[in-house]
């Protein structure tokens, strides 16, 4: 197989590193420059020198959606985690209390970090994040 000029023409191109950059392709990854100090209006979470954090809101801060109220609200998660088998079911209350504690642990630290939602299905569990290093 040849290399093609066209950049388009992804089937006859050389194996490249394929690794998506998160932030190029992350729809939620702001493009443009956040004012600050910002509030999300419904987190509370502050935008200051250049990160979102827990704290107090500067008096007369910009309001905008963080990026995890904005997946919320939108429904759509950055990451999945399907739970299913026998030791979920002898061991669910266990899990979700270790689930529970390192959620809360990483969002403390990191406001997008959280778990949108947590669907008991027949067979298992689904648990959805705003983050995609959370799950």
């Amino acid at each position: 197989m040849t290399e093609s000029s066209n950049p388009g023409d992804y089937l006859r191109q050389g194996r490249k590193n394929r690794m998506l950059r998160e932030l190029d392709h992350d729809p939620y990854h702001s493009k443009l420059k956040i004012k600050e100090p910002n509030v999300c209006p419904e987190c509370r979470a502050t935008f200051q020198h250049g990160r979102w954090s827990w704290g107090d809101a500067a008096a007369g801060a910009h309001e905008q959606l963080c990026p995890a109220c904005q997946r919320i609200r939108d429904r759509v998660p950055a990451a999945f985690l399907t739970l299913h088998g026998e030791f979920l079911g002898e061991h669910k209350d266990e899990i979700m209390h270790l689930i529970d504690t390192f959620e809360k642990g990483e969002r403390t630290e990191h406001p997008l970090k959280r778990i949108m939602d947590t669907e008991d299905q027949d067979d298992g569990l689904v648990l959805t994040f705003t983050d995609a290093h959370l799950a």
